[in-house]
């Protein structure tokens, strides 16, 4: 088995291509460090070719008239809390003020870069959704190039990339002034620098296995500073700065990092790797993966640190007395931010505070319960005498009606075979769902699952790479495997494009409208 990318888009590494991070047998130094080395990812030219054509194809998705809709020259639904809130940054030089009623219930980054579309293109819909789309094209580069680096196939990665452009919540969310398209681009961006991080630990325990000083101590060797992993750090820290649910992603991708660490020690052959990874990598993991988080978190306040009129900055001395050690700017931030967390808390699904498309977490999975942007019954341009025009925020069928099935695959093959990769996966799906069963009585929607749909589209790809067959494969495995991966994909693309034009508000008639409402919940 190697670990040698393909050479050419056909003859890619299917998941069985790739050994579990487990010690070989005997003391073989030479084989203890082919196992632990991640071998190249391939050719870097072709492989960004790929990554730009695949880009380049979700950038006209995602950019296709962007304006459109809005309601009468003003923002749709949740649009109308975070589109406003964008402006007074804008005007204010990056924080908000709204102290007539507060309603400023996330953090500032989300609308800062909401802000800047505005400030290039003016107060439209291109100029308030621009960064939202751009940061759903970027989010599509970003799993190209991480499926690539898990299969070490560019053909899986092009498809995971065709697979995310498909998707109908990655497509809807990316094209709303809204704050979850940032979120998600920055925990792809954390998970992916993780990926990144995991290959590098292990090189450099492969340099010191063939040179033979990996033993030198009982707990393994000092891996030296590890910048992906501090860029993960920081990435995490902006998507708090988002949304606080990105606080999740840290504790879950933290937990994950310490564990590749375990194993890589292990594989190497290091005689305490538990002991070694607390004792030489548990403090520096806390270090990137929680204190850098939280000084990344505070930075994105840095406009409301530095300002005389933004709401709650100068409570000191006013609603809180001047009595204590703690910096009367934190002391200040945590008074703003318990209000905030008071708001979210109280934000509970009851028979007279329900909305009507607000959804629970055990229906996200399949997109049970989507969710109506937009509705007008009276336009024209469908070529009949009655017209409507709609958005409705859903995940493609193809891919999300498949996701027990792949998670399913997914714990089996990590258990099983201790794939690292599926298990990976796993835990990034897992950090984007489970934490919202903690309070199921909160009032919440189908756009939280908006950061799951990633990891959910690198599953699905290297599920994929199973049906595709292994390079020993013979020729008619190998072709009806290809066949199989092809018909799947063209599912996912013809379920995308029959969605389309509730997906972007195109005019239907009212005959097509009810033909796209598969389910009775999607009413």
């Amino acid at each position: 088995m190697s670990l040698i990318a393909p050479q050419s888009a056909d003859d890619v590494v299917s998941p069985g291509d790739v050994p579990p991070a487990s010690p070989p047998p005997g003391n073989d130094r030479e084989s203890r460090a082919r196992l632990l080395d991640p071998g190249p990812v391939g050719d870097a030219l072709r492989g960004w070719l790929v990554t730009l054509a695949v880009a380049l194809v979700g950038g006209v998705v995602r950019f296709w008239n962007l304006g459109f809709p809005t309601d009468k020259g003003t923002p749709i639904f949740d649009e109308k809390h975070y589109v406003p809130q964008a402006a007074q940054v804008l005007r204010n030089g990056g924080y908000e003020d709204n102290p007539g009623y507060e309603l400023i219930v996330h953090p500032p980054l989300g609308k800062q870069l909401i802000a800047i579309g505005e400030w290039l293109f003016g107060y439209d819909g291109v100029g308030w959704r621009f960064t939202a789309a751009l940061a759903g094209t970027l989010t599509i580069v970003l799993v190209v190039r991480i499926a690539r680096r898990l299969t070490r196939s560019d053909l899986l990665a092009a498809i995971a990339g065709v697979l995310l452009i498909a998707d109908g919540l990655s497509h809807v969310q990316s094209r709303m002034g809204m704050l979850d398209s940032f979120l998600t681009l920055f925990v792809v961006v954390a998970f992916a620098c993780l990926v990144a991080d995991r290959d590098q630990v292990r090189a450099r325990l492969a340099v010191a296995v063939r040179e033979g000083w990996v033993g030198n101590s009982p707990f393994g060797p000092w891996l030296g500073f590890r910048w992906w992993r501090f860029a993960a750090g920081i990435a995490l820290g902006l998507g708090c700065g988002v949304k606080w649910s990105g606080a999740y992603f840290i504790l879950f991708f933290g937990v994950l990092s310490v564990l590749w660490s375990l194993t890589a020690r292990r594989a190497a052959g290091v005689e305490r790797p538990w002991l070694g990874t607390i004792a030489k990598d548990l403090l520096p993991s806390l270090f990137a993966l929680a204190l850098v988080p939280v000084l990344a978190y505070l930075a994105t306040w840095w406009a409301w640190f530095g300002s005389e009129t933004a709401i709650d900055r100068h409570v000191v001395g006013a609603k809180l007395p001047d009595d204590s050690w703690v910096p009367d700017p934190l002391r200040a931030l945590w008074y703003y931010t318990s209000n905030v967390y008071d708001f979210h808390t109280g934000l509970v699904t009851s028979e007279t505070n329900r909305h009507p498309w607000e959804s629970k977490p055990w229906t996200w999975p399949m997109g049970l319960r989507p969710m109506l942007y937009y509705f007008e019954g009276a336009v024209t341009g469908c070529g009949a005498a009655t017209c409507v025009g709609a958005i409705m925020l859903i995940g493609t069928p193809a891919m999300w009606w498949l996701a027990f099935p792949v998670l399913a695959w997914a714990l089996w093959q990590a258990i099983t075979r201790l794939d690292w990769r599926y298990a990976a996966v796993l835990v990034g799906y897992a950090a984007g769902y489970l934490p919202w069963f903690i309070n199921v009585d909160r009032q919440m929607y189908y756009f939280y699952a908006m950061p799951m749909a990633p990891f959910l589209v690198l599953g699905i790809a290297l599920a994929l790479g199973e049906l595709l067959g292994r390079r020993t494969d013979g020729p008619e495995r190998r072709g009806t495997g290809r066949l199989a991966v092809a018909l799947y994909v063209g599912l996912v693309v013809a379920n995308f494009v029959w969605l389309w034009p509730i997906l972007n508000g195109d005019p239907i008639t009212p005959e097509m409208w009810d033909a796209q409402k598969w389910l009775p919940s999607w009413n």
